[in-house]
Protein backbone atom coordinates (compact mmCIF):
# COMPACT_ATOMS: atom_id res chain seq x y z
CA UNK A 1 0.00 0.00 0.00
CA UNK A 2 1.05 3.54 -0.81
CA UNK A 3 2.67 5.35 1.96
CA UNK A 4 -0.17 7.93 4.12
CA UNK A 5 0.57 7.86 7.57
CA UNK A 6 -0.19 4.61 8.33
CA UNK A 7 -2.33 3.99 5.99
CA UNK A 8 -6.29 5.25 4.70
CA UNK A 9 -7.15 1.54 5.05
CA UNK A 10 -5.77 1.90 8.71
CA UNK A 11 -7.79 5.35 9.58
CA UNK A 12 -10.89 4.08 8.39
CA UNK A 13 -11.63 0.69 9.43
CA UNK A 14 -10.51 2.00 12.97
CA UNK A 15 -12.60 4.86 12.26
CA UNK A 16 -15.98 3.41 10.65
CA UNK A 17 -18.43 1.02 11.25
CA UNK A 18 -17.64 -0.95 7.94
CA UNK A 19 -20.48 -2.51 6.06
CA UNK A 20 -19.49 -6.21 5.06
CA UNK A 21 -19.48 -5.86 1.23
CA UNK A 22 -20.49 -9.00 -0.46
CA UNK A 23 -19.38 -8.29 -4.05
CA UNK A 24 -16.86 -10.83 -4.87
CA UNK A 25 -13.49 -10.19 -6.18
CA UNK A 26 -12.52 -11.20 -9.84
CA UNK A 27 -9.68 -10.94 -11.50
CA UNK A 28 -8.96 -7.98 -8.70
CA UNK A 29 -11.56 -5.84 -9.58
CA UNK A 30 -15.54 -6.30 -10.07
CA UNK A 31 -17.91 -4.35 -11.31
CA UNK A 32 -20.99 -2.75 -9.02
CA UNK A 33 -24.29 -1.62 -10.00
CA UNK A 34 -26.02 1.13 -9.66
CA UNK A 35 -24.31 3.46 -12.10
CA UNK A 36 -26.69 6.64 -13.34
CA UNK A 37 -29.13 5.93 -16.44
CA UNK A 38 -29.20 7.94 -19.44
CA UNK A 39 -33.01 10.12 -19.91
CA UNK A 40 -31.74 11.33 -23.40
CA UNK A 41 -30.93 14.69 -24.31
CA UNK A 42 -32.05 15.99 -20.97
CA UNK A 43 -28.80 14.66 -19.61
CA UNK A 44 -28.28 11.47 -17.18
CA UNK A 45 -30.05 11.34 -14.08
CA UNK A 46 -27.52 10.21 -10.63
CA UNK A 47 -29.26 8.90 -7.98
CA UNK A 48 -26.83 10.44 -4.88
CA UNK A 49 -27.42 8.25 -1.86
CA UNK A 50 -28.91 4.84 -3.30
CA UNK A 51 -29.64 2.41 -1.11
CA UNK A 52 -27.60 4.30 1.34
CA UNK A 53 -29.06 2.38 4.78
CA UNK A 54 -29.96 6.12 6.33
CA UNK A 55 -26.84 7.52 5.77
CA UNK A 56 -27.33 10.05 3.11
CA UNK A 57 -30.80 11.89 2.18
CA UNK A 58 -30.56 10.29 -1.34
CA UNK A 59 -31.11 12.98 -4.34
CA UNK A 60 -31.98 12.74 -7.50
CA UNK A 61 -29.52 14.98 -9.82
CA UNK A 62 -29.93 15.50 -13.80
CA UNK A 63 -26.78 15.95 -15.16
CA UNK A 64 -26.62 16.87 -18.75
CA UNK A 65 -23.46 16.01 -21.19
CA UNK A 66 -20.45 19.42 -21.63
CA UNK A 67 -19.79 18.40 -25.03
CA UNK A 68 -16.76 20.88 -24.41
CA UNK A 69 -15.43 18.93 -21.39
CA UNK A 70 -16.34 15.64 -23.03
CA UNK A 71 -14.12 16.93 -26.53
CA UNK A 72 -11.11 17.47 -23.76
CA UNK A 73 -10.79 13.76 -23.05
CA UNK A 74 -8.11 11.58 -24.40
CA UNK A 75 -9.65 9.66 -27.58
CA UNK A 76 -9.77 6.28 -26.73
CA UNK A 77 -11.90 7.32 -23.48
CA UNK A 78 -13.65 9.43 -25.75
CA UNK A 79 -14.57 6.81 -28.55
CA UNK A 80 -15.02 3.47 -26.06
CA UNK A 81 -18.11 5.56 -24.50
CA UNK A 82 -17.11 4.66 -20.71
CA UNK A 83 -15.24 6.12 -17.44
CA UNK A 84 -13.68 3.12 -15.61
CA UNK A 85 -14.24 4.18 -12.01
CA UNK A 86 -12.06 2.71 -9.39
CA UNK A 87 -13.22 2.00 -5.62
CA UNK A 88 -10.79 0.39 -3.12
CA UNK A 89 -13.64 -0.61 -0.94
CA UNK A 90 -12.64 -4.45 -0.86
CA UNK A 91 -13.39 -6.60 1.43
CA UNK A 92 -15.30 -3.91 3.89
CA UNK A 93 -16.74 -0.81 2.88
CA UNK A 94 -16.18 2.32 4.59
CA UNK A 95 -19.33 4.17 5.11
CA UNK A 96 -19.99 7.27 4.26
CA UNK A 97 -17.33 7.50 1.39
CA UNK A 98 -17.90 3.65 -0.38
CA UNK A 99 -19.68 0.60 0.71
CA UNK A 100 -22.05 -2.02 -0.52
CA UNK A 101 -25.80 -0.81 -0.14
CA UNK A 102 -29.04 -2.16 1.22
CA UNK A 103 -29.64 -4.15 -1.67
CA UNK A 104 -26.35 -5.85 -1.23
CA UNK A 105 -25.39 -5.22 -4.53
CA UNK A 106 -24.97 -1.85 -5.43
CA UNK A 107 -21.64 0.47 -4.34
CA UNK A 108 -23.00 3.67 -3.02
CA UNK A 109 -21.37 6.21 -0.72
CA UNK A 110 -19.73 9.72 -1.96
CA UNK A 111 -16.69 8.54 -3.71
CA UNK A 112 -18.98 6.24 -6.10
CA UNK A 113 -21.29 8.88 -6.51
CA UNK A 114 -19.26 11.91 -7.35
CA UNK A 115 -17.51 9.20 -10.04
CA UNK A 116 -20.79 9.18 -11.47
CA UNK A 117 -21.67 12.33 -11.25
CA UNK A 118 -18.22 13.25 -13.32
CA UNK A 119 -19.07 10.76 -15.86
CA UNK A 120 -22.22 11.94 -16.78
CA UNK A 121 -20.67 15.54 -17.23
CA UNK A 122 -18.31 14.17 -19.31
CA UNK A 123 -20.79 12.02 -21.53
CA UNK A 124 -19.12 8.57 -20.15
CA UNK A 125 -21.41 5.82 -19.22
CA UNK A 126 -19.81 5.05 -15.75
CA UNK A 127 -18.42 1.49 -15.08
CA UNK A 128 -17.68 1.47 -10.95
CA UNK A 129 -15.15 -1.54 -10.27
CA UNK A 130 -14.69 -2.36 -6.86
CA UNK A 131 -11.92 -4.18 -5.64
CA UNK A 132 -8.69 -4.18 -2.88
CA UNK A 133 -6.98 -0.93 -1.81
CA UNK A 134 -3.66 -2.36 -3.41
CA UNK A 135 -5.47 -3.62 -6.60
CA UNK A 136 -7.39 -0.36 -6.91
CA UNK A 137 -3.60 1.09 -8.10
CA UNK A 138 -2.81 -2.07 -9.93
CA UNK A 139 -5.66 -1.71 -11.69
CA UNK A 140 -5.04 2.38 -13.17
CA UNK A 141 -1.37 0.95 -13.32
CA UNK A 142 -2.25 -1.38 -16.16
CA UNK A 143 -4.61 0.59 -17.89
CA UNK A 144 -8.20 -1.34 -16.45
CA UNK A 145 -8.95 1.81 -14.05
CA UNK A 146 -9.23 5.26 -15.75
CA UNK A 147 -9.24 6.71 -12.77
CA UNK A 148 -9.98 6.12 -9.21
CA UNK A 149 -12.51 7.81 -6.34
CA UNK A 150 -11.56 6.09 -3.50
CA UNK A 151 -9.97 8.85 -0.35
CA UNK A 152 -6.77 9.07 -2.02
CA UNK A 153 -4.67 11.54 -0.51
CA UNK A 154 -2.35 13.96 -2.78
CA UNK A 155 1.25 12.94 -1.46
CA UNK A 156 4.54 14.39 -3.47
CA UNK A 157 5.14 10.92 -3.81
CA UNK A 158 2.28 9.94 -5.43
CA UNK A 159 3.06 12.14 -7.94
CA UNK A 160 5.41 10.43 -8.98
CA UNK A 161 3.44 7.63 -10.55
CA UNK A 162 -0.43 9.57 -10.47
CA UNK A 163 -1.89 12.81 -12.02
CA UNK A 164 -4.43 14.26 -9.46
CA UNK A 165 -7.79 16.55 -9.73
CA UNK A 166 -9.03 17.28 -6.02
CA UNK A 167 -12.11 17.24 -4.91
CA UNK A 168 -12.21 17.07 -1.13
CA UNK A 169 -10.28 18.56 2.17
CA UNK A 170 -8.50 15.73 4.03
CA UNK A 171 -9.67 16.45 7.51
CA UNK A 172 -9.72 15.33 10.94
CA UNK A 173 -12.43 15.80 13.08
CA UNK A 174 -13.86 16.17 16.72
CA UNK A 175 -17.05 14.55 17.97
CA UNK A 176 -18.76 15.30 21.25
CA UNK A 177 -22.51 15.14 22.71
CA UNK A 178 -24.81 17.32 20.79
CA UNK A 179 -25.43 18.64 24.16
CA UNK A 180 -22.21 19.65 24.67
CA UNK A 181 -21.93 23.02 23.96
CA UNK A 182 -17.69 22.63 23.34
CA UNK A 183 -15.97 23.78 19.76
CA UNK A 184 -12.52 22.98 18.95
CA UNK A 185 -11.93 26.89 17.39
CA UNK A 186 -8.99 25.87 15.06
CA UNK A 187 -7.08 26.30 18.65
CA UNK A 188 -5.54 23.20 20.22
CA UNK A 189 -5.40 24.82 23.46
CA UNK A 190 -8.68 24.70 23.99
CA UNK A 191 -8.17 20.98 24.50
CA UNK A 192 -6.47 21.86 27.79
CA UNK A 193 -8.25 19.58 30.48
CA UNK A 194 -10.38 17.18 28.32
CA UNK A 195 -10.34 13.70 27.68
CA UNK A 196 -10.12 12.31 24.11
CA UNK A 197 -10.37 9.13 22.60
CA UNK A 198 -8.43 8.52 19.59
CA UNK A 199 -6.91 5.54 17.81
CA UNK A 200 -3.38 4.39 18.16
CA UNK A 201 -1.08 4.13 15.45
CA UNK A 202 -2.82 6.84 13.57
CA UNK A 203 -2.51 10.06 12.36
CA UNK A 204 -4.95 11.65 14.39
CA UNK A 205 -3.09 9.89 17.67
CA UNK A 206 0.17 11.68 16.44
CA UNK A 207 -1.43 15.00 15.90
CA UNK A 208 -3.52 15.12 19.38
CA UNK A 209 -0.07 13.94 21.21
CA UNK A 210 1.99 16.47 19.41
CA UNK A 211 -0.83 19.00 21.02
CA UNK A 212 -0.73 17.12 24.55
CA UNK A 213 3.24 18.16 24.55
CA UNK A 214 2.45 21.67 24.00
CA UNK A 215 0.40 21.85 26.68
CA UNK A 216 2.17 20.20 28.99
CA UNK A 217 4.82 22.87 28.10
CA UNK A 218 2.64 25.58 29.34
CA UNK A 219 1.47 23.59 32.35
CA UNK A 220 -1.62 22.09 31.07
CA UNK A 221 -2.55 18.41 30.04
CA UNK A 222 -5.56 16.33 27.48
CA UNK A 223 -6.23 13.30 29.07
CA UNK A 224 -5.67 11.03 26.07
CA UNK A 225 -7.66 7.58 25.81
CA UNK A 226 -7.73 4.71 24.56
CA UNK A 227 -10.56 1.92 22.89
CA UNK A 228 -10.87 -1.19 21.41
CA UNK A 229 -13.40 -0.47 18.44
CA UNK A 230 -16.08 2.48 17.43
CA UNK A 231 -18.71 1.24 19.61
CA UNK A 232 -16.51 1.29 22.69
CA UNK A 233 -15.84 4.59 21.95
CA UNK A 234 -18.85 5.38 21.66
CA UNK A 235 -20.14 3.90 24.58
CA UNK A 236 -17.81 6.16 26.33
CA UNK A 237 -18.74 9.26 24.94
CA UNK A 238 -22.52 8.02 25.51
CA UNK A 239 -21.70 8.05 29.30
CA UNK A 240 -19.94 10.94 29.65
CA UNK A 241 -16.45 8.82 30.62
CA UNK A 242 -14.63 10.79 28.13
CA UNK A 243 -15.10 14.33 26.35
CA UNK A 244 -14.38 13.90 22.87
CA UNK A 245 -13.46 11.37 20.08
CA UNK A 246 -11.14 12.67 17.70
CA UNK A 247 -10.63 10.60 14.33
CA UNK A 248 -11.49 11.32 10.22
CA UNK A 249 -13.81 13.56 9.49
CA UNK A 250 -15.79 11.22 7.04
CA UNK A 251 -16.22 8.54 9.91
CA UNK A 252 -17.74 10.90 12.49
CA UNK A 253 -20.42 12.37 9.79
CA UNK A 254 -21.25 8.90 9.42
CA UNK A 255 -21.74 8.06 12.27
CA UNK A 256 -23.52 11.61 13.66
CA UNK A 257 -26.40 10.37 11.66
CA UNK A 258 -26.75 6.98 12.66
CA UNK A 259 -27.01 8.52 16.46
CA UNK A 260 -29.26 11.23 15.60
CA UNK A 261 -32.41 9.41 16.56
CA UNK A 262 -30.79 7.40 19.62
CA UNK A 263 -30.59 8.37 23.15
CA UNK A 264 -27.06 10.01 22.86
CA UNK A 265 -27.10 12.11 19.44
CA UNK A 266 -23.57 13.63 18.74
CA UNK A 267 -22.25 15.83 16.72
CA UNK A 268 -18.75 17.15 14.62
CA UNK A 269 -17.20 19.64 17.38
CA UNK A 270 -14.74 21.00 14.56
CA UNK A 271 -12.00 20.19 12.15
CA UNK A 272 -8.61 20.02 11.50
CA UNK A 273 -6.14 19.12 8.29
CA UNK A 274 -4.85 15.38 8.12
CA UNK A 275 -1.55 17.14 6.90
CA UNK A 276 -1.26 19.62 10.32
CA UNK A 277 -0.86 22.44 10.42
CA UNK A 278 1.47 23.63 7.52
CA UNK A 279 -0.96 22.37 4.81
CA UNK A 280 -4.32 21.67 3.91
CA UNK A 281 -4.70 17.84 2.99
CA UNK A 282 -6.61 17.22 -0.39
CA UNK A 283 -8.24 13.97 -1.49
CA UNK A 284 -8.22 13.76 -5.39
CA UNK A 285 -9.50 11.67 -8.27
CA UNK A 286 -6.42 9.61 -9.30
CA UNK A 287 -5.12 8.75 -12.71
CA UNK A 288 -2.08 7.36 -14.83
CA UNK A 289 0.77 10.05 -15.14
CA UNK A 290 0.29 11.57 -18.33
CA UNK A 291 -3.01 9.55 -18.70
CA UNK A 292 -4.67 12.69 -20.10
CA UNK A 293 -7.30 12.37 -17.84
CA UNK A 294 -6.93 14.71 -14.80
CA UNK A 295 -7.64 17.80 -17.00
CA UNK A 296 -11.02 17.10 -17.68
CA UNK A 297 -11.77 15.49 -14.46
CA UNK A 298 -10.80 18.60 -12.90
CA UNK A 299 -13.39 20.59 -15.32
CA UNK A 300 -15.91 18.64 -15.14
CA UNK A 301 -15.92 19.00 -11.25
CA UNK A 302 -15.46 22.38 -11.07
CA UNK A 303 -18.14 22.40 -13.24
CA UNK A 304 -20.31 20.41 -10.75
CA UNK A 305 -19.27 22.93 -8.15
CA UNK A 306 -20.76 25.94 -9.92
CA UNK A 307 -23.95 24.60 -10.68
CA UNK A 308 -24.48 23.74 -7.45
CA UNK A 309 -24.44 19.92 -7.71
CA UNK A 310 -21.11 19.41 -6.10
CA UNK A 311 -22.65 20.67 -3.05
CA UNK A 312 -25.80 18.80 -3.28
CA UNK A 313 -23.43 15.95 -3.24
CA UNK A 314 -21.57 16.78 -0.07
CA UNK A 315 -24.90 17.68 1.57
CA UNK A 316 -26.38 14.60 0.91
CA UNK A 317 -23.61 12.81 2.53
CA UNK A 318 -23.19 15.29 5.94
CA UNK A 319 -19.72 15.97 4.13
CA UNK A 320 -20.43 19.76 3.65
CA UNK A 321 -17.41 21.20 5.80
CA UNK A 322 -14.55 19.39 3.62
CA UNK A 323 -15.76 20.89 0.51
CA UNK A 324 -13.49 22.89 -1.54
CA UNK A 325 -13.63 25.78 -3.70
CA UNK A 326 -12.01 24.50 -6.81
CA UNK A 327 -10.78 21.60 -8.43
CA UNK A 328 -7.03 21.71 -9.11
CA UNK A 329 -4.94 19.80 -11.38
CA UNK A 330 -1.75 17.89 -8.97
CA UNK A 331 -1.69 20.49 -6.07
CA UNK A 332 0.61 20.38 -3.62
CA UNK A 333 0.63 16.86 -1.61
CA UNK A 334 2.22 15.79 1.41
CA UNK A 335 6.06 15.76 1.46
CA UNK A 336 7.70 12.39 1.93
CA UNK A 337 8.62 14.10 5.35
CA UNK A 338 5.26 14.28 6.52
CA UNK A 339 4.92 10.55 6.26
Amino acid sequence: MPQRRRSLRTRFVRGLGAATATVALASGLTACGGDAKATGAGGDVVTVGAVSNGAARQTELTVPAVEALRAQLPAAVRERGELVIGVGALPAGFPPLAYVGTDQKTLTGAEPDLGRLVAAVLGLKPVVKNSTWENLFVGIDSGRVDVAFTNVTVTEERKKKYEFASYRQDNLAFETLKDNPWNFGGDYRNLAGKAVAVSSGTNQEKILLEWQKKLQAEGKDISVKYFPDANSTYLALSGKKIDLSFGPNPSIAYHTTQTASGNAPTRSAGSFSGAGESLQGLIAATAKKDSGLAEPVAEAINHLIKNGQYAQLLAAWNLSNEAVTTSEVDPPGLPVTNS
